[in-house]
């Protein structure tokens, strides 16, 4: 295909006549969020009744969820970049796909090599492919600028709406059909994606919202981001959010389960924290476009700090484990609208699925180390208690970082001349 030929034709027949209304590619992208944030966001609940079957070690297991984050991490840019070039819809295709059959050979494994390579790399792959980023893109190029903070939040309270229904609803299936077959019935539901992804066709070239740096290659879109040092204080402080929500979704059960507190308070944990972030994220939409986004960002890490320390030194109890959930549902992904805002108002969307992509490996990298380290302490020490300072440590260091952000748009004639 010519330079010249519109990337967008490079999409089904259909799609090249037809121009879907933004109310429909938000409800789609939406859902999109919902479905593949939900299967994601239950692992942990897998974890103990996976090891019981099978003998295997928290090691084991937290390996296969830390592969699974960092591969998220590692091809987040690398789909962004192909969103932004030839569409969303094919991305969140392949990423449907992915998902599918990580989640169907991690629920056949019998070995842990196919646990790490279903239920790590596959499934990582296909969440990459499906995430928030990609999403985001295709939003960000459908509104106006001073609407994307508050669309960015309704994404992200997608997503956690379906950490709250996921959450009863994989304990429920985990009693009646057991791990493997739960995650085969998981496995199916993800094949919608593709269907629901046709609306979201289109690529940078067919914004809505166009900006001024169409034209601007990948190469010095990359050059011009790393130059920068918002986008780089972005970058390390968004590692930490990554460490912070890996670690608690992925082994917050078992942490229930060491401190001698029922199974199914660690059910209503989860599920608090996918309901109240629902709030959360729509809360930092709106207040993103009144407020300073670097400052929100601030306040968000600082109080996450603040609610683990005061959880894991006041005596546990299950009030003591709802009363976290509930704050750290106010706190979980609300980050994410004000970091994909900022990175947009930067750098604009011409190659945003790929810069936000960028940001979030760095995301993935702490989901990476919180994940893995989780279950190798718990191996050596017998408990969680030395994963949850470190989490507090990094809070204060992701509040610190975010401070010195600058909100505005890289200055771009400046650097020319």
């Amino acid at each position: 295909m010519s330079d010249s030929k519109p990337l967008h034709s490079q999409s089904p027949a259909t799609m090249q006549r037809w121009t879907p209304p933004v109310w429909l590619i938000v409800t789609c992208g939406c859902l999109i969020a919902l479905i593949c944030f939900g299967p994601r966001s239950a692992m942990g609940f897998f974890q103990i009744p996976m090891l019981n079957d099978t003998g295997w070690s928290f090691t084991t297991f937290g390996l296969a969820m830390a592969i699974q984050n960092l591969v998220w991490g590692i091809g987040q840019p690398i789909f962004g970049a192909l969103a932004d070039r030839y569409g969303a819809w094919r991305t969140l295709t392949l990423g449907g796909l992915f998902y599918a059959i990580g989640l169907y050979l991690m629920g056949t494994a019998d070995a842990p090599i196919w646990l790490h390579l279903g239920g790590g790399v596959l499934v990582g792959l296909g969440v990459s492919a499906g995430s928030f980023g990609i999403i985001m893109s295709v939003f960000a190029r459908n509104v106006s600028p001073e609407n994307r903070s508050m669309v960015f939040g309704l994404g992200t309270a997608a997503g956690s709406a379906g950490m709250f229904l996921f959450s009863p609803i994989s304990v429920a299936m985990l009693d009646k059909f057991g791990w493997s077959s739960t995650l085969l019935y998981f496995s199916a539901l993800l094949l919608l994606v593709p269907l629901l992804a046709i609306p979201l066709a289109g690529n940078s070239s067919t914004a809505r919202q166009a900006d001024d740096n169409h034209e601007q290659t990948l190469k010095a879109a990359l050059k011009e981001a790393f130059g920068h040092k918002s986008y780089l204080l972005l970058i390390s402080g968004f590692f930490v959010c990554g460490f912070h929500v890996a670690f608690i979704a992925a082994h917050f059960p078992a942490y229930i389960n060491d401190i001698g507190i029922e199974a199914k308070y660690a059910a209503y944990a989860v599920a608090l924290i996918g309901l109240f972030n629902i709030f959360g994220s729509l809360g930092a939409g709106y207040l993103g476009q009144k407020y300073s986004k670097p400052k929100m960002l601030v306040v968000l890490y600082l109080g996450r700090s603040i609610a683990i320390a005061l959880f894991i030194l006041i005596p546990p109890s299950p009030t003591t484990v709802i009363a976290f959930a509930v704050a750290l549902g106010f706190l979980w992904l609300s980050t994410v609208p004000p970091t994909n805002a900022l990175v947009a108002g930067m750098f604009g969307t011409r190659h945003l699925g790929m810069l936000a992509g960028v940001v979030f490996f760095s995301h993935q990298i702490g989901s990476f180390l919180g994940v893995y380290f989780g279950g190798y302490l718990r191996d050596i020490y017998g408990s969680f208690d030395v994963i949850w300072w470190l989490g507090v440590v990094l809070g204060l260091f992701a509040a610190l970082v975010h401070w010195p952000i600058k909100e505005a748009p890289v200055e771009r004639n400046l650097a020319r001349a």
